[in-house]
C-alpha cells in the first residue's frame, strides 16, 4: 500500500513539472518577436545576434586639429521579426544612401509589413544617435549599411486530403541598420557595367589620343 501511494506521488510530481514547463514554453513563444530572455529557452546556445551592436562601444583616438572629422554613426538591430528574410531583403536594400528623412518619407508609402519594422528601426536608430552619440542634428544623418538576416525557424504540419500531411515553416528574420552622420553620397550604388558599344568607344578614343613615338 506504500508503495502504490509513493509512486502515485511521483507521478503527480513529475505531471506538475511538464506542465510548468509546458507553460514557460508557451510564455516564451509570446514574447519572442519582443526579444524578451525567455526566448532563449528554445535554443539556450542561440540568444539572437550580439556583435552588431559591439560596434556602438568602439572607441577612437583623438584627432589632430588638420584632421578631416570623423563622422558619427549608430548601429542598431531588431531581431526575430515575423517577416521571410528574403521578402525584408527588398524594404533593406531600398532605403540605402537615403537621408532618414527621405528613408522615413519613402517607407510611409510602401504597402508592406517589412517597411513598418525597418522605419521603426531607423526612428529608433535616430534616437541613439542624439541622446547617446551626441549627434547634434536628427535630420543630419543617413542609412549607410541596410541588411537582414535569417531568423529562427518554426517548423508546422499543414493537413491535407485523404490523412497527409505536408511542413509549413514559420520564418523570421534580423534586421540590421547602421546610420552615418554627414549627407548622404550622389551615387550609393555603383554605375551599371559598360556594354560593348560603350567599351568599343572609348577603345578608338584611347587609340586616338595616343602618341607614336618618332612619327610626324
Amino acid at each position: 500500500m506504500i508503495t502504490v501511494l509513493v509512486n502515485t506521488l511521483n507521478r503527480l510530481a513529475l505531471s506538475e513539472r511538464s506542465a510548468t514547463g509546458a507553460a514557460l514554453r508557451l510564455v516564451s513563444v509570446a514574447n519572442l518577436h519582443t526579444g524578451n530572455p525567455l526566448a532563449k529557452n528554445w535554443n539556450g546556445n542561440n540568444t539572437g545576434p550580439q556583435r552588431w551592436l559591439q560596434y556602438n562601444k568602439v572607441i577612437y583616438p583623438p584627432q589632430q586639429p588638420d584632421e578631416q572629422p570623423r563622422p558619427a554613426y549608430v548601429c542598431h538591430q531588431k531581431t526575430n521579426l515575423k517577416y521571410s528574410p528574403k521578402k525584408m531583403w527588398y524594404v533593406a536594400s531600398f532605403v540605402r544612401g537615403m537621408s532618414v528623412d527621405e528613408a522615413v518619407k519613402q517607407l510611409s508609402f510602401i504597402d508592406k509589413k517589412g517597411a513598418s519594422f525597418v522605419k521603426e528601426a531607423i526612428l529608433e536608430a535616430v534616437d541613439m544617435a542624439v541622446k547617446r552619440h551626441n549627434v547634434e542634428y536628427r535630420t543630419n544623418l543617413w542609412v549607410a549599411e541596410s541588411f537582414c538576416g535569417k531568423g529562427r525557424v518554426f517548423k508546422g504540419m499543414r493537413r491535407h486530403g485523404r490523412g497527409r500531411t505536408g511542413e509549413v515553416e514559420y520564418k523570421h528574420c534580423h534586421y540590421f541598420v547602421r546610420l552615418e552622420e554627414g549627407t548622404p553620397p550622389a551615387h550609393y550604388y555603383q554605375p551599371a557595367p559598360k556594354t560593348g558599344e560603350q567599351q568599343l568607344a572609348e577603345w578608338e578614343e584611347t587609340m586616338r589620343k595616343r602618341k607614336v613615338t618618332g612619327s610626324l
